[in-house]
C-alpha cells in the first residue's frame, strides 16, 4: 500500500499547549478520504502540518513519500485549501489565474480557464465581489490547476448554503474522476462525508480512533440491542464500541468481522452517522482506546 499521508507520533506544540500530540495513521492513494472529529481534535493541525504550513514539534510525516513542504517540487504536489478558502479581495479572477500560472510550474491553463468558463465566473470581477460559493469555487480551481498528487480540504465547505456545497462537491467529484487525484477532506457535516468520500478517519483527542474504506467499516459495524446482560459474556470477537443499558435491554455498538450469531440480538446496521458519532463520544477519554470496551455513560 502506498500512503499518501504518514504519520508517526506526530505532535505539533504552541507554547505549552498540544494541538496535536502522537497521532499516527496512514492515509492509502487513490481515495476520497474523510477526516471527522470533535473541535479540538488536532484536524486543522493535521492538515496544515501535511501542507507544509507548520513543522511538526515531535514526530514524522510524509505526504506523498516526501516531508512536507520539502520544495518547490514537493508543494507543486500538494493542492490545499483553507477553511476560509481564501483569495484576494482586490484582485480579479483573472489575476488569481496569472499568479497560480506564476506559482506553480505544473500550472495546467487550460483546466483553470475551462473550470472558470463553466462556473460562470467574470474572469473582470474582484474576488471581494464574489459570493462564498464563488470564492470556494475559485479557490478549488487554483488548487486543481496545479495538478496535484494529494488535495487538501480544511471544511472548505463549512459556511456555505446547501446548493453552493453540493456544486462545490460536484466540481470536486468531477475532478477526482477527470484527474486521477487522492483526496483528504476535513468536514464536520457527515452528510457531504457520505457523497464523496470513500475512506474515513475519525480523529478524536489527536488519536486515530478508526480508520479504514467506508463499505468495509460499514459491513464490519453493527447495533445489538436484546435483553439486558453482561457485556463481558460476548464473544472474543466482538468489540464493543459503545453501549447503554436499562433495567431490562442491553443497546450496544459493536465491531466485528464475523456474522452475530446470537438468537437474543437485534441486530440491524448502522449508518456512517452512527458510526461517526460512536467514536466521537471517545472525546471525553484521553487515552488509548481499550481494545475490549469503550463505554458511553447510559
Amino acid at each position: 500500500m502506498n500512503a499518501v499521508v504518514q504519520a508517526s507520533g506526530l505532535g505539533k506544540q504552541y507554547r505549552r499547549t498540544w494541538a496535536l500530540r502522537d497521532c499516527t495513521l496512514a492515509i492509502p492513494e487513490g481515495h476520497v478520504a474523510g477526516l471527522v472529529g470533535p473541535n479540538g481534535a488536532g484536524k486543522t493541525t493535521l492538515l496544515r502540518l501535511a501542507a507544509g504550513i507548520l513543522t511538526p514539534t515531535r514526530g514524522t510525516i510524509t505526504v506523498l513519500g516526501q516531508h512536507p513542504g520539502a520544495g518547490p517540487a514537493q508543494l507543486a504536489r500538494v493542492g490545499f485549501v483553507a477553511q476560509d478558502t481564501p483569495t484576494y479581495s482586490r484582485m480579479t479572477v483573472a489575476d488569481h489565474l496569472r499568479l497560480g500560472a506564476w506559482l506553480n510550474p505544473g500550472w495546467d491553463n487550460h483546466l483553470a480557464r475551462q473550470r472558470i468558463s463553466q462556473l460562470a465566473l467574470n474572469p473582470k470581477q474582484r474576488a471581494g465581489s464574489l459570493s462564498g460559493g464563488q470564492r470556494a469555487q475559485l479557490a478549488l480551481t487554483l488548487a486543481l490547476a496545479k495538478r496535484p498528487g494529494l488535495l487538501i480540504l480544511d471544511e472548505p465547505v463549512a459556511s456555505l448554503d446547501p446548493l453552493a456545497r453540493r456544486e462545490f462537491l460536484q466540481g470536486l467529484m468531477e475532478a477526482v474522476a477527470g484527474q486521477g487525484l487522492s483526496v483528504l477532506l476535513s468536514s464536520h457535516l457527515v452528510a457531504d462525508l457520505e457523497r464523496v468520500c470513500d475512506y474515513l478517519v475519525v480523529l478524536v483527542a489527536s488519536r486515530v480512533r478508526v480508520a479504514g474504506e467506508v463499505s468495509d467499516l460499514l459491513a464490519s459495524h453493527h447495533r445489538l440491542s436484546g435483553p439486558r446482560r453482561d457485556p463481558g459474556i460476548l464473544p472474543a470477537g466482538q468489540e464493543i464500541i459503545t453501549e447503554s443499558h436499562t433495567d431490562k435491554q442491553s443497546n450496544l455498538l459493536v465491531r466485528t468481522d464475523e456474522p452475530v450469531l446470537d438468537p437474543a440480538w437485534a441486530v440491524k446496521p448502522v449508518s456512517l452517522e452512527d458510526l461517526v458519532l460512536a467514536y466521537m463520544s471517545q472525546a471525553a477519554d484521553d487515552r488509548p482506546a481499550s481494545p475490549q470496551r469503550l463505554k458511553v455513560a447510559s
